[in-house]
Order: structure tokens, then sequence, then C-alpha cells
């Protein structure tokens, strides 16, 4: 049986409910997941040679990644090159089509730059805008971002812009590349 283990870091839950939605596809095809935030006691103690295949998933954060994103694909570069693996990067600004594209994203552009770890597959996934959740500071300050790239500004704005059929096909993509001989 398949084994993939599905990492994410997550500030707000989204990336956290994304990776799961993943996990629950890749579950359903019959697949044995491991769901992991990097930032747990679980993330100190995986044992890379039980996979076959490693998602790997990380929200931006005004304009970049968390350091802790960085700090575990530093530590754990070559584990994550040793699989068939895959990185999915979740932004609000993928909310535009055109965004999606990895050439055209430069959020995840920004990621392959300064990371040790060149995944060998990329996902774009649209994130969501919460206003009521954040603190005034985070609010205030995706709003002038949102403001400039004419997305919404209503502080009682929620909007999931995620294409949640799109995750699943994702998921599904990402036993082919178990399947695909390597050097492929």
């Amino acid at each position: 049986m398949t084994r993939v283990l599905v990492l994410y870091f997550s500030r707000g839950g989204h990336t956290a409910k994304i990776a799961a939605a993943i996990a629950d596809q890749l579950a359903l095809r019959g697949t044995k997941v491991d769901l992991v935030d990097i930032n747990s006691a679980a993330a100190t103690r995986i044992n890379w040679p039980d996979y076959q295949l490693v998602a790997f998933g990380a929200c931006v954060l005004y304009g970049t990644y968390d350091k802790s994103v960085f700090r575990f694909v530093e530590q754990h570069a070559k584990a994550l090159s040793s699989l068939p693996n895959s990185f999915f990067c979740v932004n609000v600004v993928a909310r535009n089509p055109e965004k999606r594209i990895p050439e055209n994203n430069k959020y995840l552009q920004k990621f392959i730059t300064l990371s040790p770890w060149t995944p060998s597959d990329l996902k774009i996934i649209a994130g969501k805008v919460d206003y009521p959740s954040w603190p005034w500071y985070d609010r205030l300050m995706i709003q002038l971002i949102m403001k400039i790239t004419k997305g919404p500004t209503d502080p009682k704005s929620v909007i999931d812009f995620t294409d949640w059929e799109d995750v699943k096909a994702y998921a599904d993509h990402l036993l082919e590349l178990v399947s695909e001989p390597e050097n492929a």
C-alpha cells in the first residue's frame, strides 16, 4: 500500500484544512496518509523511508513564507528530495486564474529562489480572506494589499477562493507521481 506524507504550515487554519482535504482524498483512493503540521512534535519524528511520496504545503504571509517553513526545508531538504515530492503554495493572489500558473506566481517563485529544496512538482491553490478572524493590523495590511490588487476590502468579508474540486484533483495527481518510473 502506498504511504504518503502530507506536511503543512498553516497560520489561520485554512492551509491545514486544504492539507486535510488532500489527505482525505488520498485516503479515499486507498492510500495510507500521515498528515503532519511542520511545527508539531510529530514533525520531529518523521521516518522518511516509510513513505513513497511527500506533499508539502505552506501559506503566504505578507508576501513570504513563515520562517519555520524555511527552517524545516533547510533541515530536511535531502529527505524531501529523496522521495517523489510536491510543494503546494496557498495564497489569495491565486484567486486570479493566471496567478495559479507557477511561472506567474511571484510567491511560488520566491519560494523556489529562497529554498534549498527544489520540489519536483508544484501546485498553487487559492486561499481565503477572513477579515473578521484576523487581528486589526493583519486586517488593515491585507485590506491595503487587496485595494492595490483590486480584491475584496470589506472588513466583514469571509471569502474562500479555494477550488475544492481542484484540491481533490491535485490529490489524485499526487498518486500519479508515485506510479511514474524514476527519472521519467
